[in-house]
């Protein structure tokens, strides 16, 4: 029985092409529109949380002055750090497994005659441990390099691909301003950031090195501190807060002269953010929805209208009235379904081309597919019904009558 009204239902639907097309079309933009927003939502929220990671995971970052916040002052007015601002960090605070001071510059490196301008970062190997950062060749720096602030660098592939050009880096020399610099060892590649720019293009230098020879004062400009992840951020980022305003000296009454970044919570404010307005977007978009069902639910009423002389025939030679209601429910369902079909497939093709030139990964979400197709099936039984129950409920003598 059933298989048989489905027939009946895709012969009628091969009958009339182009009406069926333009009734479902509607279901097709809704279905379209709600899987092209969600997955590339998707996409935008992965992409901000790798970028984030790209900087460090499970990382505070404490910068003087409070550049980050409304209302507050730059970082020129705010004393800097100093290197025992690290050591007790390190040592007062649970949950740091490491802590790195910065200082950076701009310099230029140059190597017989190839010359790249780059930044320059002072710091120490908790720099790497902080920022999980992998070496494609080479080694971090000894402690004796550390200590002595020996003229040591480590350079990223974009340093090592354009001054040094196929040749092994590792062992070989090059300037950093006016100082001869001893490569020790490569970054493995990190590519580009939308917060950070080229992450490859950097030299990095123990500290020392760097505030004796080219900064000139031992400041510490930002400190960045590896965060164990099985602790709570918030709690470190709390007892950080507690711990540098004892140091600075700051009065109960006075503001922070300094900025805590906390990368997690900054991952999921953003992904938060980009979710719901993806939530949002969707939404709207499945409105479209809402009004394929009332474009179907038009062609039908037109359809029971053309046809009432039909089913005045079926119900005089015997059928019963929830036949008539079933083929013509059946009608609304198989052209809505149609419709989602179409859409997923659109919406899959468009996302697979639309999310490489975006840069963002395609992540296929079967749950949205899957229940958007079922939200086009539903679309059908609620605006078919009510055709299908007039139809049914047609007095079988004057539809025979019917003209």
């Amino acid at each position: 029985m059933l298989g048989t009204t489905i027939l009946l239902a895709f012969r009628e639907i091969r009958r009339h092409l182009m009406r069926s097309f333009l009734t479902v079309l509607g279901v097709v933009i809704g279905v379209f529109s709600v899987i092209t927003m969600v997955t590339l939502g998707n996409g935008a929220t992965a992409s901000v949380r790798q970028s984030i990671s790209a900087l460090g995971s499970d990382m505070l970052q404490v910068r003087p002055g409070q550049s980050l916040g409304p209302g507050g002052g730059g970082a020129a007015v705010a004393p800097p750090f100093k290197l025992d601002d690290l050591a007790a960090i390190h040592s007062q605070i649970a949950g740091v497994v490491a802590v790195a001071g910065q200082a950076q510059v701009a310099a230029t490196a140059v190597r017989n005659a190839q010359n790249w301008s780059t930044s320059v970062t002072g710091t120490s190997n908790d720099f790497f441990t902080a920022q999980k950062l992998a070496f494609s060749a080479g080694r971090r720096f000894t402690p004796a390099e550390e200590q002595s602030g020996r003229s040591v660098c480590v350079i990223g592939s974009t340093i090592a691909r354009n001054l040094f050009q196929g040749v092994d880096p590792v062992g070989q020399s090059m300037r950093v301003r006016n100082i001869s610099c001893e490569v020790v060892g490569v970054l493995a590649e990190r590519g580009q950031s939308g917060f950070a720019g080229d992450q490859d293009d950097t030299v990095v230098m123990p500290i020392k090195a760097v505030q004796r020879r080219m900064t000139g004062n031992h400041d510490v400009r930002a400190i960045i501190v590896g965060v164990d992840p099985a602790f709570d951020s918030s709690a470190i980022k709390a007892s950080l807060v507690a711990l540098m305003r004892e140091r600075r000296r700051l009065a109960p009454t006075e503001a922070d002269d300094f900025s805590v970044l906390d990368s997690r919570q900054i991952s999921d404010t953003i992904a938060s953010t980009v979710g719901l307005l993806t939530v949002l977007v969707g939404a709207v978009a499945g409105i479209s929805l809402l009004v394929g069902g009332i474009g179907i639910m038009n062609i039908m009423l037109v359809s029971v209208t053309e046809r009432t002389r039909e089913i005045g025939v079926r119900l005089a030679i015997g059928a019963l009235g929830h036949e008539v209601l079933l083929q013509f429910l059946v009608e609304a369902v198989v052209l809505s379904c149609l419709g989602g079909l179409i859409g997923i497939a659109l919406a899959l093709v468009t996302c697979l081309i639309v999310a490489p030139l975006m840069g963002l990964p395609f992540l296929f979400d079967p749950a949205i597919n899957l229940l958007s197709f079922a939200f086009s099936a539903l679309i059908g039984v609620v605006f078919g019904y009510f055709p299908a129950r007039r139809a049914a409920a047609l007095n079988p003598i004057e539809a025979l009558r019917y003209d």
